[in-house]
């Protein structure tokens, strides 16, 4: 439920309402001013928090206290998530061992960074006539990796350049094991 869709106080246009105290006791069914006046009493808010219901029922609260609240879950929601990027790795068909080496350890960082690597065979000249060597050092690429990644698009040659994208496998099962635990504490808590 958005704040921009809540009804408060003057707001709400409809003649009876339900209504919950701000402790969540059942006050009944009564007329809107009268819920409004109980709410202005308290000096608190009449907010309509199921406008479908029939009749609406509304609850007697703090509104500001209500959105900030609700706006630090969702602060707190949006730190918790993770973006996933894909990094991309350039190679060439001819290239020497060392450099090889170097730039698997990159792309082994990135994907120990939970990021997705593309892998990019760059081909100049003569070289577009063999793909098979870029196929080759793609397939040297996945060889070193191996289980620890999962290729989620095969070699692909697009123009002068063959691409290959692999995503951490780990995160994906850490991802699994997570919820399992999360699952049996919530029961046991309820």
């Amino acid at each position: 439920m958005s704040r921009d869709s809540l009804r408060i106080n003057e707001e709400i246009r409809i003649r009876e309402v339900r209504v919950t105290s701000a402790s969540g006791e059942q006050l009944g069914i009564m007329p809107t001013r009268e819920a409004l006046r109980l709410a202005e009493e308290q000096h608190l808010d009449l907010v309509e928090v199921a406008p479908k219901a029939k009749p609406p029922v509304c609850r007697i609260m703090d509104f500001g206290k209500y959105r900030y609240e609700q706006q630090k879950r969702e602060k707190e929601a949006k730190k918790k998530q993770k973006v996933i990027t894909i990094k991309e790795v350039k190679l060439r068909p001819h290239i020497e061992q060392h450099d090889f080496d170097v730039k698997l350890k990159n792309a082994v960082r990135f994907l120990g960074e939970g990021n997705k690597v593309k892998v990019t065979i760059m081909f100049r000249g003569r070289e577009l006539s063999h793909p098979e060597l870029g196929k080759e050092v793609l397939g040297r690429v996945a060889e070193v990796l191996g289980d620890s990644v999962s290729i989620e698009r095969g070699a692909k040659l697009e123009g002068k350049n063959m691409t290959m994208i692999v995503a951490p496998k780990t995160q994906k099962a850490s991802k699994k094991e997570k919820k399992q635990p999360k699952g049996g504490n919530t029961h046991a808590e309820d």
